[in-house]
């Protein structure tokens, strides 16, 4: 039987509200560099805070390496996370000038760390109490 043979597609509603391939599987790639992107940002913000806590709770001196770690992801997660391109882009700037800044003054000193750690904890409550956006449908 040849394709000419068959006859036409009763209901033709069908045909046109199913998305094709190629436009499916680029929203599923969007999201997908999105949730990384958030998971990457997180983790890598996560390992460079927790240096910066143990040292100040040790007692111990660091080198600017957890700033680094952090500010990148801080970036990163930015990019991932904001959507208004400019409050994006100005984190993304300050992180990024913060982390060349202190990689360029070459210490840590005390209150960098305890800046560090009271603004990670600004941030960490302020993102607990917001009710996160609800879709409409």
């Amino acid at each position: 039987m040849a394709p000419s043979d068959l006859p036409p597609p009763q209901d033709e509603s069908l045909q046109a509200s199913r998305p094709t391939e190629p436009e499916a599987q680029e929203g599923g790639n969007d999201h997908q560099i999105h949730v990384i992107g958030l998971m990457v940002g997180t983790a890598l913000m996560f390992i460079g805070f927790l240096n910066v806590f143990l040292s100040i709770s040790g007692g111990f001196e660091i080198n600017v390496v957890p700033f680094l770690i952090y500010f990148g992801g801080l970036a990163i997660w930015a990019n991932a996370a904001i959507e208004t391109p400019t409050l994006r882009y100005g984190v993304m700037a300050v992180a990024i000038a913060l982390a060349l800044g202190l990689f360029q003054y070459g210490e840590v000193l005390f209150w960098h760390k305890q800046v560090l750690f009271w603004v990670t904890i600004v941030i960490v409550m302020y993102f607990m109490f917001v009710e996160p956006k609800k879709p409409t449908t």
